[in-house]
């Protein structure tokens, strides 16, 4: 594949993610968490340093939201 193709083809995929984050109908903030967590996950594998700022970003999440004894 050229450059100019692969440019043209992601250039294409950031429009297309760009009007699915616009799109709010029948959108909730759920659908978000869940999209969210599925890139987090492929991230995850994908490399073991993001994989630990990632573990560490979701740990302080789940400790804000716990309720204190």
């Amino acid at each position: 594949m050229s450059f100019s193709k692969l440019v043209h083809k992601t250039k294409s995929a950031v429009v297309s993610y760009k009007k699915f984050i616009k799109d709010t109908e029948g959108a909730s903030g759920i659908e978000y968490a869940v999209v969210a967590a599925m890139v987090a996950v492929v991230l995850i594998g994908l490399s073991p340093s993001v994989k630990t700022a990632l573990v560490t970003f979701f740990g302080t999440i789940t400790t804000a939201l716990t309720p204190a004894a």
